[in-house]
């Protein structure tokens, strides 16, 4: 579609482990993002969230499958246009103490990506610099100062900065809130909003916390082994989700008012989750899913639109 920035054909990610053992980290995800959009990825702790958006920067070489960004199929490109596509392609990591060089100052941190690219040189260069860190809430002077000087947040909103200087199009956050305090994730996520609604940003926002991606999103995914098991806007999947894994998700959100609290049933999943090295027959989910059948086991869900722009791949549907 023309107003899709970006759409993942049929992408697999294996990585090999020794002993002919593959982890299918990755097994088989399709779905568009449009232009300007946030598109949330939320999934227990190895179901290929982190993985599908390092895939997708090139951080990854995808095992199999296309991703297509602005319409180029990314893997066929010549290495000069594959420059240009990384540059317009860019990733905010999860850990802000592990993801900045301690040897670096952060002027020369945020400065990296615009010498790599020759955007700009000397004095405009350092005004470059100035002008990122001022535009996320940071003082030029810290341009001379070492990462361990700052804080868990400040340390996120140099990584915002190195992210914004090379002019993205579209942006990878693995999880950029996770490892801050509370009391700073918001003013991460209203700092990502307001750069989303000035630079005309598209986001992948891969997080934990569904109430957080229900916030920042547009749409949201939910990923379980990783597939894909439910796709829909981001009002429609809270208020009617239809695969069981997004169902008891939804029910382990905290609720603060102790009469609705009664009212709404709690979802407890049995067994843990299986090994992506050997992952269940047929449904990835059906050894916790409640509502599994005989079938379940025999074939694989289909991946397919069962309301307008709500997608599932479930055989109760």
């Amino acid at each position: 579609m023309p107003d899709n920035i970006l759409e993942i054909c049929d992408v697999r990610k294996h990585f090999n482990v020794g002993h002919k053992q593959i982890v299918k980290s990755v097994d088989g995800i399709t779905f568009s993002i449009k232009k300007g959009e946030t598109l949330g990825i939320v999934g227990e702790s190895g179901s290929g969230k982190s993985t599908i958006g390092r895939t997708i920067v090139g951080l990854y070489e995808a095992t199999a499958g296309k991703v297509v960004f602005e319409g180029k199929d990314i893997s066929q490109l010549d290495r000069r246009n594959k420059r240009d596509v990384n540059r317009r392609m860019q990733m905010i990591f999860q850990d802000p103490y592990a993801s900045l060089n301690p040897r670096m100052r952060v002027g020369d941190i945020v400065a990296e990506g615009i010498e790599a690219y020759g955007l700009a040189k000397g004095k405009a260069k350092q005004e470059r610099v100035f002008q990122l860190l001022e535009r996320v809430g940071l003082n030029p002077d810290h341009a001379a100062r070492f990462p361990h000087e700052f804080s868990g947040g400040q340390r996120q909103r140099i990584g915002i900065a190195r992210a914004l200087a090379v002019e993205p199009s579209y942006i990878v956050a693995d999880e950029p809130i996770s490892a801050l305090d509370v009391s700073i994730q918001a003013q991460i996520v209203n700092l990502l909003e307001d750069l989303q609604k000035q630079e005309n940003l598209t986001y992948l926002f891969i997080a934990h916390d569904l109430a957080m991606v229900k916030h920042i999103s547009d749409r949201i995914g939910v990923m379980y082994l990783g597939k894909m098991m439910e796709l829909a806007d981001s009002r429609k999947l809270f208020q009617n989700p239809l695969h069981p894994y997004t169902k008891a998700l939804l029910s382990a959100i905290p609720v603060p008012n102790p009469k609705l609290r009664g009212a709404r049933e709690r979802i407890v999943l049995g067994g843990e989750l299986p090994s992506p090295i050997n992952p269940p027959s047929g449904c990835p989910f059906r050894t916790r899913c409640p509502s599994a059948m005989d079938h379940c086991a025999k074939a694989v869900p289909e991946w397919k639109e069962v309301q307008e722009n709500h997608w599932v791949a479930c055989h109760l549907y």
